[in-house]
């Protein structure tokens, strides 16, 4: 039976029975006419374009508002919180925890690098001793007892080698010893190996510092990833050091000490002992190569502490740069008898008296003074005590006398040099403010450090100071270190040793010290060279004096970092000198 039914167009037909043929005209598709209401699918087909709609207009003001953050104000990363952002999502922890240190300009001088340390679940590992062999075979630098002994070790921890290189880590998983297992570490690697360790330090075997600027400033380097910036220059500092090192061997001396300071901020430049070390390699700290005698060797300074006896003679008032001193016989103080190492000199102004580095002119000064006066003007320059705001530790106090052992003879002793006993780091940091217009800054191997200077003795005194200092060296002991262009002015000293059991010295064995800064018309820079023991040669005559080791040293010194520092050579200030000297000539 069939049907036959038609259709026409009712506004309150909606639904049609299976099978029911519908014959729409395109005259009849209009919006009255065809809906979608109560159709299951055209409802979940327009829900799903709504809801992309939505997500697309989200996106769109996502990138809109990314796009006016970059654009607008600039992209600005916050490493630290990305970092904690990409652990938090992928449990990612950077293996490199240690930041960088950096010299002046930037250049790295010590950073660290990923790396792998092989250890061993001793409960897991079977065969300890086959597992030994195939380790030896890996690591040939060790032994099989030593792989033996770590493995046989009870514990279900022990590290069997450290830093070990990718070729080796696929070497010892391929082996499938349970039991062996990799841990992600660092390993600190100076890039310029001896030239900075006394001052880098070095770190153990966990990385934590152990010497150094690694030790001091370890919980700085561990808890920011900005680079530690340091006062040192990499090509200045090669160059000190290759100069000392030469020297040393010159004069087969023991060892020696050199230091570069900017006279105006205390920042040191440069600063070497010899002997060093490789902190890539030696981890021996007990060894002699790890003593920094530039910052924790105390020693007699001789002669150049003169600087400071006639600083503090002129800036008391009690002695002018125009006094005249008899010098023509021996002083007696107590039981002291004070004569000239090169003989008699007759009156001497204090400019002769450095020039001549005379003993009993030095007494004469202290004389006037009194050790009161003394005592309190080294109190104010730290002779007194370590220098504990510098960022190093290894740091060494002076050797100074109590104010009731203050005596006469110790008051003479001390005006030219021995008595009292200090680093390096003390005297050239004590001299930097006697040239630089008498402002004492605490000296500093930071680049962002600064330390508000004191007022230790007047501008008039400071200038005094500059041109007796410079004569030193256009006619007197330290005319070897008279580089043209840079009016260097300076003072040497040489002083006896010690006995090992200190007391008495021993007149074989000496320190020689050379004290200098340049320019002398506005001085942005002293040096201090200190060479332990030299010995005679044909070169020096037979002598061991600062004037023939230190001094020449110095002067190669000089005329190389001068330029590297952009130190301006002023030639015609130095032609009309030599003019006027030659035209004028004083009789002393």
């Amino acid at each position: 039976m069939g049907f036959n039914v038609s259709f026409s167009k009712r506004k309150d037909e909606k639904f049609y029975l299976p099978g029911q043929e519908i014959k729409i005209s395109r005259r009849a598709i209009t919006a009255k006419s065809y809906t979608t209401e109560n159709d299951n699918v055209s409802t979940c087909r327009g829900r799903t374009w709504f809801t992309l709609c939505c997500f697309a207009a989200i996106y769109l003001a996502l990138c809109i508002r990314v796009t006016y953050v970059c654009l607008g104000n600039g992209i600005n990363i916050d490493t630290a919180i990305t970092d904690q952002i990409a652990a938090d999502i992928f449990h990612f922890k950077n293996p490199v925890m240690r930041a960088d240190i950096t010299d002046r300009n930037g250049e790295i001088i010590a950073t660290s690098l990923p790396t792998v340390n092989l250890y061993a679940n001793t409960k897991q590992v079977r065969h300890a001793e086959e597992v030994a062999a195939k380790l030896n075979e890996i690591f040939p630098e060790e032994s099989y007892e030593y792989f033996l002994s770590r493995l046989n070790r009870k514990g279900a921890f022990i590290y069997i080698k450290r830093d070990i290189s990718p070729a080796q880590q696929a070497q010892v998983n391929n082996l499938g010893i349970p039991g062996l297992e990799f841990e992600n570490s660092e390993k600190r690697v100076y890039l310029h190996q001896n030239l900075f360790s006394h001052v880098l330090g070095l770190t153990d075997a966990d990385n934590i510092g152990t010497a150094g600027i690694e030790k001091s400033m370890n919980e700085r380097l561990t808890t920011s990833t900005k680079p530690l910036s340091l006062t040192l220059d990499i090509g200045v500092q090669n160059t000190i050091r290759e100069e000392l090192v030469a020297g040393v061997e010159q004069f087969n001396a023991a060892g020696g000490a050199a230091i570069l300071m900017d006279v105006k901020t205390g920042q040191v430049i440069a600063m070497t002992s010899i002997p060093d070390y490789d902190p890539n390699s030696n981890k021996n700290i007990s060894s002699p190569e790890h003593f920094n005698f530039a910052t924790k060797g105390i020693y007699e300074a001789g002669s150049v502490f003169k600087v400071f006896n006639t600083a503090l003679s002129l800036e008391s008032g009690k002695v002018k740069t125009t006094d005249r001193f008899d010098t023509s016989h021996p002083i007696h103080v107590h039981r002291l008898r004070v004569t000239d190492p090169h003989g008699s000199h007759g009156y001497l102004t204090p400019e002769d008296i450095l020039v001549e580095s005379s003993n009993i002119g030095s007494t004469l000064e202290i004389m006037r003074v009194g050790k009161k006066f003394q005592r309190k003007f080294l109190q104010s320059i730290n002779m007194d005590k370590a220098l504990t705001e510098f960022e190093l530790p290894e740091l060494a106090k002076p050797w100074f006398l109590s104010e009731k052992n203050w005596g006469e003879t110790s008051m003479v002793t001390i005006s030219y040099g021995y008595g009292i006993s200090s680093t390096p780091l003390h005297i050239i940091t004590a001299f930097s403010a006697i040239v630089n217009g008498g402002i004492y800054h605490q000296p500093t191997l930071l680049q962002n450090v600064k330390h508000k200077g004191k007022r230790i003795i007047s501008e008039n005194t400071s200038d005094s100071m500059r041109t007796l200092l410079r004569a030193v060296v256009t006619r007197g002991t330290g005319k070897r270190a008279n580089v043209e262009g840079y009016q260097v002015m300076g003072k040497t000293g040489t002083a006896d040793k010690l006995n090992k059991n200190g007391r008495g010295y021993d007149r074989s064995k000496s320190i020689s010290s050379f004290i200098s800064a340049f320019p002398q018309s506005n001085p942005q820079y002293a040096l201090l060279v200190v060479i332990d023991d030299p010995k005679a040669s044909k070169e020096t005559y037979g002598y061991t004096t600062a004037g023939w080791n230190a001094v020449p040293i110095s002067r190669k010194i000089i005329t190389a970092v001068a330029p590297q520092l952009n130190v301006k050579a002023d030639f015609d200030l130095e032609k009309q000198k030599s003019i006027v000297n030659a035209a004028y000539k004083v009789k002393k």
